[in-house]
């Protein structure tokens, strides 16, 4: 059984009140969540030797999220990912998004809003109306992520959202893992496992080029178990894993798509999502997160955590030769995501 409470836990500096929901399950597993930015704030569990390790990055205050730069756990959308020059066509003409990183558009500004939550059995719900022209994304958005935690150690996220005009939604959970727990680390010796044939070639700018190649004879072919860092050295390009990689097996299934593991601890990894492709990002620039520090007074390194974000193309809208990700007005987008720990015997 599952058991959800929850607490104060500060507030922003606008003066909006941030919520701390806690999930525990009779493994000795916890999950801990805010309602800034639906952030994963903790996720523990005992290792092979009965120590509890917290294998997620994060802060431990609300000025930490605010000020800081990884989104760490985060809740992104309305689009996760990058979209080319801010723009996307839909509906016959260009829609102008709020550029945020450089002259393209990332992400979007779920990863700085308080939602609204409430405990449900097992787990927890956010929600938030994001209104029309919200980066100048069409339609008023209605979304909601619920969180739960299973007797076998899953951490379930399961994503809607509906809109009262045509628009264009992807969305996905920001977490950095690092299985070894806060002890300041990198992943580089970590194994990992995805099930990927091809990945969606990309410029100088990490934008898609709309070609997509196959991970043969690439630093993107994890099909086989290998050390995170054993070809990253070849990524001189993005200083690292920052890549989209399209998934092997049937989108809109709920599929098993990665497996990490720590040979310290003992802990294991196993994600699954219904989505068609994933991020593989390896915190190439976390050592110069903008916040002060991350938890325990832990600064990460370069490397100090891998996400797996399950999501759909970047910049969709783009390319018709990619899955479509227009939201019609209406409609339900539907996503689930599952990270599931284990440790070895």
């Amino acid at each position: 059984m599952t058991t959800v409470s929850v607490r104060p836990f500060g507030s922003t500096g606008d003066g909006k009140a941030v919520t701390q929901y806690t999930l525990k399950n009779e493994n000795g597993m916890c999950v801990q969540l805010l309602s800034y930015a639906c952030a994963v704030q903790r996720m523990v569990i005992p290792d092979k030797n009965g120590v509890p390790r917290d294998v997620v990055l994060g802060y431990d205050t609300v000025e930490g999220y605010e000020n800081g730069s990884s989104f760490f756990g985060a809740f992104v959308g309305r689009y996760a990912n990058r979209i080319k020059n801010a723009a996307i066509p839909l509906g016959g003409r260009m829609v102008q998004l709020r550029p945020n990183a450089g002259a393209h558009h990332l992400h979007g500004a779920f990863a700085r809003r308080v939602f609204d939550g409430e405990m449900t059995d097992g787990g927890v719900v956010f929600r938030y109306v994001s209104p029309p022209e919200e980066e100048g994304y069409p339609g008023t958005l209605t979304g909601e992520v619920r969180y739960s935690l299973t007797a076998d150690n899953a951490l379930v996220i399961a994503y809607t959202a509906t809109a009262d005009a045509d628009t264009v939604v992807n969305l996905t959970n920001h977490a950095y893992f690092n299985l070894n727990g806060q002890d300041g680390s990198d992943v580089l010796n970590h194994l990992l496992q995805i099930d990927a044939d091809s990945y969606t070639d990309m410029d100088g700018s990490l934008i898609p080029t709309g070609k997509i190649n196959s991970v043969d004879g690439t630093a993107l072919d994890f099909r086989s178990e290998k050390p995170i860092g054993a070809d990253i050295a070849q990524l001189t390009q993005s200083g690292g894993y920052d890549h989209n990689l399209i998934l092997n097996g049937s989108t809109g299934a709920l599929h098993r798509f990665a497996t990490a593991k720590s040979g310290s601890t003992g802990i294991i990894l196993t994600a699954y999502t219904t989505e068609p492709a994933i991020q593989l990002y390896t915190g190439n620039f976390i050592q110069n997160d903008t916040a002060a520090h991350g938890k325990n007074g832990v600064r990460y390194p370069r490397y100090g955590g891998f996400c797996l974000e399950a999501q759909h193309y970047p910049c969709s809208p783009n390319y018709p030769q990619f899955p479509s990700t227009v939201l019609k007005k209406g409609e339900t987008y539907r996503q689930t995501t599952v990270y599931q720990l284990s440790v070895v015997e």
